[in-house]
């Protein structure tokens, strides 16, 4: 049978999308190429996640990778092909841009590692709200075997873990299993490869099930209140959850713990 246009389009395509039941999931498709983030990978990345920010339909994202290798870092291939100091500014800055906006995305994102996630890589994992990876998972900075500290993971990697978990992973670019990353706040479950699936679809369900509303404004505080000095925190936090208490879902959900009955969010 021949293959439609719009079959190879989606075999091409270096990012894939499929959304059902809340989820949108995305999935890094160049393989061949470590799945690495070309400037056309984070474009089209991007993108999606533009769309998906003003999408209330969607409630939760999952970032996916086909093969052997959920994301190689940076593609050194098309640095070495434009090199200059303005080519590396602009990349580094569209980097930098992507992963902003992961966190800045009203939506929980789970990264689903199933493959080695190195360099930008990691840093992808660790922009991500949660990540789930399977037995095959792991993880580095390994910038500094080729003379190239990674410094822009080092951003997202050291407001995940400890400082000197951070730096174990800088210094020595070692890769870590599963189990480590989890001991270190990488991630939040080392699972078996049949359980990676079933772990992610299990944690999209439970937060679809959660007011979208809530969960927006949940999100959106924790990453600002974490840059805060304490006493600013608690400021910022209690003028949040009195703004939460104001929403219809905040009421219609107290109302339906109090009646012992499943409560029906309106998202306002």
């Amino acid at each position: 049978m021949a293959t439609s246009a719009h079959s190879q389009q989606q075999e091409e395509a270096s990012l894939l999308r499929s959304d059902a039941d809340g989820v949108a999931k995305l999935t890094l498709n160049r393989p061949r190429a470590g799945n690495s983030l070309s400037r056309g990978l984070m474009s089209a990345l991007q993108a999606e996640l533009d769309d998906i920010s003003a999408d209330a339909d969607v409630r939760v994202v999952v970032i996916a990778a086909t093969g052997e290798i959920f994301c190689a870092g940076h593609d050194l291939k098309e640095i070495r092909a434009n090199p200059g100091r303005a080519a590396y500014e602009a990349l580094f800055g569209q980097c930098a841009a992507l992963m902003t906006s992961i966190v800045k995305l009203p939506q929980p994102v789970i990264a689903r590692v199933q493959g080695v996630a190195t360099a930008a890589g990691c840093q992808l994992v660790a922009s991500c709200d949660l990540a789930i990876a399977g037995a095959n998972a792991r993880f580095c900075t390994p910038g500094v075997h080729i003379g190239l500290f990674c410094s822009t993971p080092m951003v997202a990697l050291s407001r995940n873990v400890s400082r000197k978990a951070a730096m174990e992973m800088l210094l020595t670019g070692e890769e870590i299993a599963p189990e480590t990353a989890e001991k270190f706040g990488l991630i939040n479950r080392a699972v078996s490869d049949a359980e990676l699936d079933p772990v992610v679809d299990d944690m999209c369900a439970r937060i679809v099930d959660k007011s979208p509303l809530t969960v927006r404004i949940g999100k959106q505080a924790f990453y600002r209140q974490l840059e805060m000095g304490l006493e600013d925190a608690y400021d910022y936090a209690s003028q949040v959850m009195t703004e939460n208490m104001l929403t219809k879902d905040a009421e219609e959900g107290i109302d339906a713990f109090l009646q012992k009955r499943p409560p029906v969010w309106r998202g306002k």
